[in-house]
């Protein structure tokens, strides 16, 4: 029995160690103490500006604050300056971006952690009775996603996107998680545009209204199995 599971270990090396990590990186201290933040990614670099190493691990994992548990308190407290090079001319999406930062956490930050469920309250993305309003991705071709972030209105536009990626999409925009419950398969192309805080003067809709009335989407609040990191070790890195 313990030869075939070295068998298996010395197999599975190759495959760990083509996981992609960041060619270079850099992670200074930010002490001055600014509130701001600022985060971008273009093809072959990302940048953060007076970030914690909590977004990091967001990051990392395509979570939300409140899925990291154990956590000493300067993972959310202290700043950093943090840029990196990926080793690639494309300009990588925040999922192709996970493994590269799990990499540096494990590297720099030695980081160890598990996994745990917890049941939350969250966010169901379904076919609202007007039926879903969405358009089938014809042919092949990459998925992408790209937002316009504006005062009065935010723009969304997806291109061969999965209804799980979309309800993720939107789940990085919203204070909770969200499930896809809408049974639609395969890739769609898809816009939306709404207004990012809603007043009575605005001229776009609601985000939830907008879905409704664009796509034919709705969001519900149910609860449901969410995924904890739980940290078990985590240093803070050594400057370079």
């Amino acid at each position: 029995m313990a030869r075939i599971l070295l068998t298996l270990l010395l197999a599975a090396l190759p495959a760990l160690a083509q996981l992609p990590a960041f060619e270079v990186a850099s992670i200074k201290a930010n002490n001055t103490g600014d509130g701001r933040s600022t985060e971008s990614t273009s093809p072959g670099r990302v940048t953060a500006v007076n970030t914690n190493i909590s977004s990091l691990i967001q990051q990392a994992f395509g979570i939300k604050e409140f899925q990291i548990s154990g956590a000493p308190g300067w993972v959310v407290n202290d700043k950093y300056d943090f840029a990196a090079t990926t080793g690639t001319t494309k300009d990588l999406s925040d999922v192709e971006l996970e493994p590269y930062f799990q990499a540096l956490l494990t590297e720099r930050f030695h980081l160890q952690y598990h996994r745990e469920a917890k049941e939350m309250q969250v966010y169901a993305l379904g076919v609202a009775k007007t039926g879903a309003k969405v358009m089938a991705h014809a042919g092949a071709g990459d998925t992408s996603t790209s937002i316009n972030n504006g005062p009065a209105k935010t723009s969304m536009k997806s291109t061969n996107v999965s209804m799980k990626g979309f309800a993720g999409t939107l789940g990085r925009r919203l204070d909770r998680l969200v499930i896809d419950n809408t049974g639609l398969t395969g890739g769609y192309d898809l816009t939306l545009e709404w207004a990012p805080n809603p007043s009575p003067d605005s001229t776009e809709p609601s985000l939830f209204t907008a879905l409704q009335e664009q796509l034919g989407l709705k969001l519900e609040s149910t609860e449901a199995p969410v995924e904890i990191i739980v940290i078990d070790n985590i240093e803070r890195p050594s400057e370079n």
